[in-house]
C-alpha cells in the first residue's frame, strides 16, 4: 500500500481549520442584524425592553471584534480551544440578549443553533458535544427566568407555557439533529478530501518513478555504444599484450568491469518507460507487470488470457498508463494479503470491451460492507468468521479506494463482488473468495498503433543527432 506521511490522516475533524477573521465577519453579521432589529422592535413595534443594556450586550460582541483585529493578524488560525472559547463567548452573548427581550418567546431564540452548526463542522466531537450541552442548558433556563417583553399599552407579552416547551423542544431537537447532520456531512467531506490527497500522491510517486525510470533507460541506450567501444578496445588490448601479463591483467579487468556497467544499466532499465516501444505494451505484460512487486511474497499469483470472440484474437496493445498499473497494483495486493495461497488476475477481451478481473482465494468481502468497498476509511473488510492470516491488519479502505479512483480515472467501470459458486475450469476450480473486475471500453485503454512509436526521426549522419523528416 502507498505509505502515507505520519499524521497525515484523521479520522475526526481537526482544528486550526478557522481563521478568526472568519468568525470576526459573521460576528459582525449578528451585530448589525440584532442592531436593526432591536431598534425595529422597539420604534417600529413599540415593544418596550431595556433598549440601554441591550445596547449595552450588543456593543460587547462589537468591541470583542475590535480588539481581536487589534490584538490579532487577519490570518490568525484558531486552534480547537480557541473556536470554542469563541462559540461559548457567542452563544452566551445570544443568551442574555434573549434573556433582555422576551426569553424563548422571542422568535430570534433560532438563532441558538448557528453556533453549535459552526462547532459540528469544524470541531472535534468533544469541543462539539460541550457545546451542545452548554447550548442546552441555557436554553433550559431562559425557559424559567427572562424579562418579559411589554406591549405599546404596557401589557406583558406572555405566551402560553405549552408553546414555550415546544420552542424549548424545537431548539433541543434541532441542536442535536443540525449538530449531527453538518459534522456527518463535515467528516465525510474531509475524508474524501483527505483520501483523494492520498491518491494523487499515489499517482504523483507513480509518474515519479515512471519519469526516472525513463531517465535510466535512455542512459542506458546512451551508453551503450562507448561502452561497446570500450569492450572491443580492452579485447584488443588482452591480445595485444600477451607477452606483459600485469597490463594484460589490467586490460582484462576494464573488460570485466565494462561488462559489469553494461549489466547494471540493464537491469536499471528494465523499468524504463519512457522508450515509445514500451509507453504501449500487450496486455499480459500489463498484469505482470502489476503484479511484479507481489510475486514473491509466498501466494501464486496464475495469469489467464481468454479471447472472448475469435480464439485466434491476440490479446490488445494497451496503453501504459500509471493509473492503470498502480491501481491493478493496488487490487492485486488486496488479493494477496487476503488469499489462502493462489490469487488469479484474469484478463478477457472483446471487439469492444476489455475486462481484468483479480480473483482470490480467501473468504472473500463481509457482506455487510459489500456495497461499501471502495469508499474511504473502511475497517478491515474481513471481519467476522474468518482467522486472519495478518491480525494486526488495520484496514481502512484506503487501498481500494486509491484503486478505484485511478481506474475509474482512466475510463474503467470497476465492481466489488463475492465468488461463491466455485468455477468448473480446472485452471480457476479453487476460486471462491473477493473478486474486483474492471472493464474498459476497448477505444480508451487500446493502444493506437500508429502512433505507438511515434514521428520517424531518421539518423542523419552525425553522432548522437538525428533529424526530423519532414
Amino acid at each position: 500500500m502507498f505509505p502515507l506521511p505520519e499524521g497525515t490522516l484523521h479520522r475526526d475533524i481537526q482544528g486550526h481549520w478557522v481563521r478568526l477573521e472568519t468568525l470576526t465577519r459573521v460576528r459582525w453579521l449578528a451585530v448589525f442584524g440584532q442592531l436593526l432589529a432591536l431598534l425595529i422592535a422597539y420604534y417600529g413595534f413599540g415593544l418596550r425592553f431595556n433598549l440601554a443594556l441591550c445596547l449595552l450586550v450588543v456593543g460587547v460582541s462589537a468591541a470583542s471584534n475590535i480588539l481581536s483585529a487589534a490584538v490579532f493578524p487577519r490570518i490568525r488560525r484558531l486552534s480547537e480551544g480557541e473556536t470554542l472559547l469563541t462559540l461559548l463567548f457567542d452563544t452566551a452573548q445570544l443568551t442574555l440578549l434573549l434573556f433582555l427581550t422576551g426569553g424563548l418567546g422571542n422568535p430570534f431564540a433560532l438563532l441558538l443553533l448557528a453556533p453549535i452548526t459552526i462547532a459540528a463542522t469544524t470541531l472535534q466531537l468533544r469541543s462539539t458535544l460541550v457545546l451542545g450541552i452548554v447550548t442546552i442548558g441555557l436554553a433550559t433556563l431562559l425557559t424559567q427566568v427572562s424579562q418579559p417583553l411589554l406591549l405599546p399599552d404596557g401589557r406583558p407579552l406572555v405566551l402560553p407555557d405549552l408553546f414555550r416547551f415546544g420552542f424549548w423542544l424545537a431548539i433541543v431537537v434541532g441542536l442535536a439533529f443540525i449538530g449531527l447532520y453538518s459534522r456527518s456531512v463535515a467528516a465525510e467531506k474531509h475524508a474524501l478530501a483527505e483520501a483523494l490527497l492520498v491518491t494523487r500522491m499515489a499517482l504523483a510517486r507513480e509518474q515519479k518513478l515512471t519519469e526516472l525510470s525513463g531517465v535510466v533507460a535512455a542512459a542506458a541506450h546512451e551508453l551503450g555504444t562507448p561502452l561497446a567501444t570500450i569492450k572491443l578496445a580492452s579485447a584488443e588490448l588482452i591480445d595485444a599484450l600477451a607477452d606483459l601479463p600485469d597490463l594484460r591483467e589490467d586490460a582484462r579487468l576494464i573488460r570485466e568491469q565494462t561488462d559489469r556497467c553494461r549489466a547494471i544499466l540493464r537491469s536499471m532499465g528494465q523499468v524504463g518507460k519512457d522508450d515509445p516501444h514500451l509507453r504501449h505494451v500487450p496486455l499480459e505484460t500489463l498484469m505482470h507487470e502489476a503484479a511484479a512487486p507481489h510475486t514473491l511474497r509466498g501466494k501464486e499469483i496464475i495469469f489467464v488470457l481468454t479471447p472472448l470472440e475469435d480464439p485466434a484474437d491476440p490479446a490488445p496493445q494497451v496503453r501504459r498508463a500509471p493509473e492503470v498499473v498502480h491501481g491493478l497494483r493496488n487490487l492485486i495486493q488486496n488479493g494477496v494479503d487476503f488469499s489462502r495461497s493462489r490469487v488469479w488476475v484474469e484478463g478477457e477481451w472483446s471487439h469492444d470491451r476489455i475486462t481484468l478481473r483479480v480473483v482470490d482465494d480467501g473468504p472473500g468481502y463481509p457482506p455487510g460492507l459489500l456495497g461499501r468497498i471502495g469508499e474511504p476509511y473502511l475497517r478491515d473488510r474481513r471481519e467476522g468468521g474468518r482467522t486472519d492470516s495478518r491480525p494486526d491488519y488495520d484496514g481502512m479502505g484506503l487501498g481500494l479506494f486509491i484503486a478505484k479512483t485511478l481506474l475509474e480515472r482512466s475510463g474503467a467501470r470497476i465492481t466489488f463482488t463475492n465468488r461463491t459458486a466455485r468455477t468448473t475450469l480446472p485452471d480457476r476450480a479453487e476460486q471462491s473468495g473477493a473478486m474486483a473486475e474492471v472493464t474498459w471500453k476497448r477505444s480508451l485503454l487500446e493502444a493506437d498503433s500508429r502512433r505507438a512509436l511515434g514521428e520517424n526521426i531518421p539518423y542523419d549522419g552525425r553522432p548522437g543527432h538525428a533529424t526530423e523528416v519532414s
